[in-house]
This record gives C-alpha cells, sequence and structure tokens, in this order.
C-alpha cells in the first residue's frame, strides 16, 4: 500500500474484510489505519487524500492480514475501552464486552461498601467500579492465574492498584461482601460451532464454555449455600447480580431462589435481552 492515500489505503483493506465476512470492515479498517499513523478516526476522515507513509502502510498491511484471519482488532491493538477506562487486553483474557457494562451500572446505583467480583478477567469491572466508587472496597478474584497478570498490570496502569486486591480462586473464605458481580462463562457447548470465528478461534475457550447448556459455572457459584452466603454481607440489600446469556434468565433464577436468594430481578441489556440476574439476601428489597 506504499503511495497509497488514506483513501486507497481504507477502500482496498474494506473489501478485503467484506469478503471475509467481517462485520463491521470499515470501522475495524479506520481503527487499524489510525493505529498505524498514529491519529484518531476523525483525523483520518478530515484527510483522506494524505499519502499513507511508508512504515505505515506497512504496519497497516500487517494488522488488515491479522484481522483477515479473523483475529479480533481487540486483540491486535491490545486494548478495549471499558466505561471510562482503557484496558490492555491478550489472548489470556476475554475482550470485555459493552453489555458487561450492566453490571458497573448496578454497583454505581446501589453504591455498596464492599464489591467482589468473580472471575475478573482483564480486570474490566474490577477496575471500573474502583474508579467510579472511590469509597468502595474491592477485591476480584479469577482461577486464572494469566488473567490475574493481565488484571494486575491493568490496575497498576490506571493507577488503581492500591484500590482493587487480586486473588487466585473464586470465593474468599471467610469475607463477606456487600455486594457480589459475576461474569462467568456462559455458552453452552452446542452453541460453540455457531459462534463467530473472533470468539471460537481467539478467545479463551475456558473462560466461555460451560457446559450442555451454559449454566454449569453458576451451578458450581450457588451450589454451596453455606460458602455463597459467606461471601455475601447479611445487611446487604442486594446480593448477587451475574451476567447471563440469551435465554438463560429463568433457569439461572431458579438456581438463585434454590440457593435461598429472594425479590430476584432481571435487567435487560440495550438489545433488549435479558441479560443481569440480581438476588437479594433473604428477598429483602
Amino acid at each position: 500500500m506504499t503511495g497509497a492515500t488514506v483513501r486507497d489505503a481504507l477502500a482496498a483493506a474494506i473489501d478485503a474484510l467484506a469478503a471475509m465476512g467481517v462485520d463491521q470492515p470499515r470501522l475495524d479498517a479506520e481503527l487499524l489505519l489510525g493505529e498505524a499513523m498514529g491519529c484518531e478516526r476523525a483525523a483520518l476522515m478530515a484527510d483522506s487524500g494524505a499519502e499513507v507513509p511508508a512504515p505505515a502502510a506497512r504496519m497497516f498491511g500487517e494488522t488488515v492480514r491479522r484481522r483477515l484471519r479473523r483475529e479480533p482488532v481487540a486483540y491486535i491493538l491490545g486494548r478495549r475501552g471499558f466505561r471510562n477506562l482503557e484496558l490492555a487486553v491478550d489472548r489470556r483474557v476475554l475482550i470485555p464486552r459493552p453489555e458487561t457494562e450492566l453490571l458497573v451500572e448496578l454497583a454505581v446505583e446501589l453504591e455498596p461498601a464492599s464489591v467482589l467480583d468473580v472471575g475478573t478477567g482483564s480486570g474490566a469491572i474490577a477496575l471500573a467500579v474502583a474508579d467510579e466508587l472511590p469509597g468502595c472496597g474491592v477485591t476480584a478474584t479469577d482461577t486464572s492465574s494469566g488473567a490475574l497478570e493481565v488484571a494486575r498490570a491493568n490496575a497498576e496502569r490506571l493507577g488503581l492498584a492500591d484500590r482493587v486486591r487480586f486473588l487466585e480462586g473464586t470465593l474468599p473464605e471467610g469475607e463477606g461482601f456487600d455486594l457480589v458481580l459475576a461474569n462467568l462463562p456462559y455458552v453452552a457447548e452446542p452453541d460453540w460451532p455457531t459462534l463467530q470465528p473472533e470468539v471460537t478461534g481467539w478467545e479463551p475457550r475456558e473462560a466461555l464454555l460451560a457446559g450442555s447448556d451454559g449454566l454449569d459455572a453458576y451451578r458450581r457459584l450457588l451450589s454451596d449455600r453455606g460458602r455463597a452466603f459467606t461471601s455475601i454481607s447479611a445487611t446487604s440489600s442486594t446480593a448477587l447480580a451475574v451476567e447471563i446469556g440469551e435465554g438463560q434468565a429463568a433457569a439461572v433464577s431458579t438456581l438463585m431462589h434454590e440457593a435461598g436468594f429472594g425479590a430476584i430481578e432481571t435487567r435487560r441489556d440495550l438489545a433488549g435481552i435479558e441479560r443481569i440476574v440480581v438476588g437479594r439476601v433473604g428477598g429483602a428489597a
């Protein structure tokens, strides 16, 4: 692409990406070219007749080839925006999704004194809560040591390392929290072949799959009623909020009810899908 203008470089990349079935070829091409040229998308559009410098053209060509292999843009760029934060991401962690921000919105609404983020991954939920609720004590757990490395590095880079405690595991023993948030694996194994190549070929399988119906991780979380309640403050209004897949609200609500949670409600994402299930201790309002 040496000697090409921004307009020509984008057009060629968009055509190639579209031919490979990429969902948003224009957006992806603009993000990748902006990265190569060290500028924002708006600046590209403002001067689309500018020539792409040779080093930028080489970098752009390489990143487009990676995208053609269906590597997610977030992994190519090494970062993803979430709420007010920019998080570093790589193949050790899931790419944060917009719908996961609903868990942070709930925490901001409730203003708990302490929060436990189970399955923190890149640290997105825990770090966003710490950033937006400065008075809240935040603990984040994950069973993946690689994910915790990413999360801790994000905390350091964002200046939040002293605000979030990271632990390997699931539920800390003998501790109570006002609000427990969880975004655990919820993809059913039969659905795996139907997912986009960006997911099946690149994101960590163990952070996505959860048995034949996608509920195994939440069954494990809720199966030991005593241990689950140990991690939730007895005085808490909202006890537990989890992110779920489409069509799982009824089943997860039943699991919560069987585990002793009451006043169970669901919250929908922008697409109208029931995405969050919230349960309260003892049915408290």
